[in-house]
């Protein structure tokens, strides 16, 4: 039996997702249970459906058409999803949304049930939860980060050793130091203390526990 296909499919449309003041705005080239794809006219974004607040039409006369190419790890009669992309998107260079007002960028290295692993060149290893991450563009296979050379920037295996889940990751990083999401609030950095009832305890600069709930942790990563 094939799937429905989605009304708005092949058409210009906006979509409004968490966390992201601007709409992204694209052709809707492919839609699967859990994860969408728009082609902006540069590039294919690649969005998990549980952040998006919005979808809608393009109305205004501003498109230009977009001629869009071949997806870049997809065959197109196979259904996507969001762990089948991330797993065709190791090792390839791309950028990441996930908090605030800036995007990361690098290679996934591993992905693990619930989270994977992103190495950037300014961050290194960073460790992001599946359930926060609002898109991910990959890039053109020759681009690199920053235009650093291989020997600039080569890819490293994540010196962490990896735990099948988030929190056991976590537990794993008790008594180091770490910057949550992205250091975006000094409170979420300091010395992982402990993880209880999914509530984790951080000491921050000043000695004073700060407690976070484990779901609202989007990203971790070591200085």
């Amino acid at each position: 039996m094939t799937k429905q296909q989605h009304p708005l499919m092949n058409c210009y449309v906006d979509l409004e997702v968490s966390g992201k003041a601007i709409p992204l705005r694209g052709k809707l080239v492919d839609m699967g249970q859990d994860i969408l794809v728009i082609h902006n006219g540069q590039q294919f974004v690649y969005v998990p459906i549980i952040h998006l607040q919005q979808l809608r039409a393009v109305t205004s006369q501003e498109t230009i058409e977009i001629v869009v190419p071949e997806t870049p790890f997809e065959h197109p009669n196979d259904p996507i999803s969001y762990r089948k992309i991330l797993m065709n998107a190791k090792g390839m260079f791309s950028e990441l949304y996930i908090t605030g007002n800036q995007s990361i960028h690098g290679y996934l290295t591993s992905v693990m049930n619930d989270f994977f692993v992103f190495y950037s060149p300014v961050y290194h290893s960073v460790i992001v939860s599946l359930t926060h991450l609002k898109y991910l563009i990959p890039y053109n296979p020759n681009a690199t980060p920053y235009t650093l050379t291989p020997e600039q920037f080569p890819l490293k295996p994540s010196p962490l050793t990896l735990a099948r889940t988030f929190d056991q990751q976590l537990r794993k990083l008790v008594g180091e130091f770490v910057i949550l999401d992205l250091g975006e609030n000094s409170n979420k950095i300091g010395v992982l203390k402990g993880l209880d009832q999914n509530m984790v305890e951080l000491a921050t600069a000043g000695g004073n526990s700060v407690y976070l709930h484990l779901d609202h942790v989007k990203t971790v990563h070591l200085p």
